[in-house]
């Protein structure tokens, strides 16, 4: 019995249609290659900031903490 290879198609799904990808012109294919680099890229970045802002919260409760027993200067003493 001969085994069969089913080889799973690329598709892409852009603006409602469906290309297949295999057929597309070299040049479009880079253009794919590009805007996954750039979504890559975008979520990385994303998932940074998510970490900064976390830490950036983290330095503000710290600080508030530490200046809850400090006595702040006074319009007079300005």
């Amino acid at each position: 019995m001969p085994e069969e290879t089913k080889e799973k198609q690329a598709i892409l799904s852009f603006d409602d249609k469906k290309y297949d990808i295999n057929s597309l012109e070299d040049e479009t294919k880079k253009i794919l290659t590009g805007l996954r680099v750039s979504d890559a890229q975008i979520k990385f970045y994303e998932d940074t900031l998510r970490v900064l802002v976390t830490g950036r919260t983290s330095l503000v409760n710290d600080l508030k903490s530490r200046l809850q027993n400090v006595e702040p200067i006074t319009e007079e003493e300005k």
